[in-house]
């Protein structure tokens, strides 16, 4: 790059001393780089006549294509100015938990559609991989319950949800007063990816000298609510992400009667886009989404 720096701007003046004074070294140094330039091309590039120098027909050859590849160069390494999402035409991979992608995507794809209307969005189901899709590239962001950590992922907690207690209407605990001992004694499912039964609710019932009978587990809440809706059992499920489901589908929700701890919703991506205009673009729209879904009041703008 240096030597295509002196060779535009000695094709550019036709004078060592002036390319000099351009790059701000000296008139010697700059002879030693015209040498250097000439061993390189095999061609004299500027040559003596009379008082001056004049270029060979092969620095004529050379001079636009040099000046295109330093404008290119200087281009590539100046700093981006700020993104205008209506030029932006970028595909992004999207993965999130379903209890999540549930709310996000429509106000999600409605900002996107609003703001970049060559943005194409690609939501991918939550899975077990863990870092491998945001290291190889098959996933820019990751939104959801982060329960997998790998050193080469960046992790950042967007919202805080409280957990709630879902039942038919009709449900006891739907029109009772919800104590320990009847939420103990209802039917529960346990939502869980890898089929696991036990979770800080077992913990905090044992507290109490209680248990409870998980009769099944569900990879996912969203089979977890239709399987409430049409039976006899309940379960947990994170308050403000599920308002609006719980509402389309006449579902009730309880207060359970335990200190549980906060459902954390994080976003997860790789550290190549920390620094990324479009990518930090995106990240920006799922944290105000997310945070309008459950406490619009907070919902500006970051």
């Amino acid at each position: 790059m240096n030597l295509l720096l002196a060779l535009d701007a000695l094709l550019d003046t036709n004078s060592v001393t002036q390319a000099a004074e351009r790059l701000h070294t000296s008139a010697p140094a700059m002879s030693r780089t015209l040498a250097r330039l000439r061993r390189v091309l095999g061609d004299p590039l500027l040559v003596r006549a009379g008082r001056t120098l004049v270029p060979t027909p092969r620095a004529l050859e050379l001079r636009y294509e040099v000046g295109v590849l330093v404008q290119q160069g200087r281009a590539l390494l100046t700093p981006r100015g700020a993104l205008d999402p209506t030029t932006l035409k970028r595909s992004y991979a999207v993965r999130a938990g379903d209890a999540v992608l549930g709310e996000l995507a429509t106000p999600l794809l409605t900002a996107v559609r609003a703001q970049a209307p060559g943005v194409t969005l690609h939501f991918l189901p939550d899975s077990l991989e863990g870092g491998a899709a945001l290291r190889d590239g098959r996933v820019d962001l990751e939104v959801g319950v982060i329960d997998q950590t790998d050193p080469e992922t960046v992790v950042a907690r967007v919202i805080g949800d409280r957990v709630i207690g879902v039942a038919a209407p009709e449900h006891q605990l739907s029109t009772e007063r919800v104590t320990v001992a009847r939420f103990a004694a209802a039917a529960h499912l346990s939502v869980s990816r890898i089929g696991r039964a036990r979770g800080p609710i077992d913990d905090r019932l044992a507290l109490h000298g209680r248990t409870r009978r998980v009769v099944a587990t569900v990879p996912n809440l969203t089979t977890a609510l239709l399987a409430v809706r049409s039976g006899d059992v309940v379960c947990p499920a994170p308050a403000g992400l599920t308002a609006s489901t719980l509402a389309a589908l006449g579902l009730r929700a309880f207060e359970i009667p335990l200190p549980l701890p906060e459902v954390t919703i994080a976003m997860a991506w790789h550290p190549r886009n920390t620094a990324d205009n479009g990518h930090r673009w995106l990240r920006e729209l799922v944290r105000t989404a997310l945070t309008r879904i459950t406490d619009p009041a907070k919902g500006k703008p970051p």
